[in-house]
């Protein structure tokens, strides 16, 4: 099922947490909400699932309206056929992994024949095989997340929506999971909502990400596009490119669209605009780049010239396939980078030249547009 929000505003009393807001979701594809804490992610899906009403607006799913403030409309949660996925686990410790996936379809006083069958196949999807009979309780936190996960398949929703499902896990099982999640949610061919304020989960499971600031939506796009591409210096810094400064332009763009822009630290760099940024004749702008992007060598091994930028190693720390350093530029200003293929290793105090290729600057418009 597609999904359609138009005009949906979330208030709470005086505080608006979501305003005005207008998503349109595609049969089949998984969509991140991505944000800061408090931007209104949580509140959009809630209210999508029916657990929170709007002030304004309408949500349809398939070409059926469950919110329209205008008209009255609101159907309740339980007759949207809306899977929900949350933080906490929600399993039932005194019920087996077979009970747990297949209340809701008691629930729905489905027969017990058909309830075991469908509850099998949905253990098999989520790859918990002859775990049927076991204990809730005994399972690992892993293991959980697929019961909770396998509960919510087994009613065939219209849509899924998984609220940080992953974030009580480690990180090497968190990062395993993410993978068997999308595969899961692709092999179910379920519409779905994902939402997180990991960026790394939402560049890892999305077909598309909207990043939400403020109760409304900043950038909506692939996650490829909008990790290149960020719109502004907020999705740029959230989507990892610690490097973002102040600018401003100093010259007329060439043949290639490159810009010279001086950094507040004074340093003169040649960079690219951002997909729909047109940059000033003259004026503040923002600077991002991103820490992969820099290349390092020692300072006698490369001439000046735009874009290498002298400094001194502040941190090395080794990563294991890549090593991430601290530079500190010769005007303060510090530089981040997460190098892999240098093939030196630069300790504490080394000098040495950081390379910029233009295309890897991104010029975006100043941080209070």
């Amino acid at each position: 099922m597609d999904i359609r929000v138009e005009g949906l505003t979330i208030a709470y009393g005086n505080v608006v947490a979501v305003s005005d807001l207008d998503l349109d979701i595609r049969h089949g594809e998984l969509l991140v909400l991505l944000g800061p804490s408090g931007c209104g992610k949580t509140t959009t899906m809630r209210c999508i699932a029916g657990l929170e009403q709007a002030r304004a607006g309408r949500i349809s799913i398939g070409d059926r309206p469950v919110v329209d403030v205008a008209r009255g409309v609101e159907v309740p949660a339980n007759k949207r056929n809306i899977g929900m996925v949350f933080q906490s686990y929600a399993i039932w410790p005194h019920m087996t992994v077979a009970e747990n996936v297949g209340f809701p379809l008691r629930v729905q006083r489905h027969p017990a024949r058909e309830i075991a069958r469908q509850v099998e196949a949905t253990l098999a999807l989520v790859g918990l095989e002859g775990f049927g009979g076991r204990g809730a309780s005994k399972l690992s936190g892993g293991q959980m997340q697929r019961v909770a996960l396998a509960r919510s398949l087994v009613m065939r929703p219209a849509v899924l929506l998984l609220d940080e499902p992953l974030s009580n896990l480690d990180a090497k099982l968190r990062d395993r999971l993410r993978f068997e999640l999308r595969a899961i949610q692709l092999e179910a061919g379920v519409t779905s909502i994902f939402v997180t304020h990991d960026q790394r989960e939402a560049l890892a499971l999305a077909d598309r990400i909207a990043v939400m600031r403020d109760g409304k939506i900043v950038q909506l796009g692939a996650p490829r596009d909008l990790y290149l591409e960020p719109n502004s210096p907020f999705v740029a810094d959230f989507l990892g490119a610690v490097n973002v400064f102040d600018a401003e332009v100093i010259g007329a763009a060439d043949e290639d669209r490159h810009f010279d822009v001086r950094l507040a630290g004074g340093e003169i760099v040649r960079g690219r605009p951002s997909a729909g940024f047109v940059p000033p004749q003259s004026g503040r702008i923002a600077v991002a780049i991103r820490p992969e992007s820099i290349g390092l060598k020692p300072v006698g091994e490369v001439a000046e010239g735009p874009n290498i930028l002298p400094a001194r190693v502040q941190v090395a720390s080794f990563l294991g396939s890549q090593t991430a350093y601290r530079l500190r530029l010769a005007s303060g200003m510090i530089l981040e980078t997460a190098n892999a293929d240098t093939g030196i290793p630069f300790d504490k105090g080394d000098a040495l030249a950081a390379i910029l290729t233009p295309d890897s600057v991104s010029l975006l418009p100043a941080r209070d547009q």
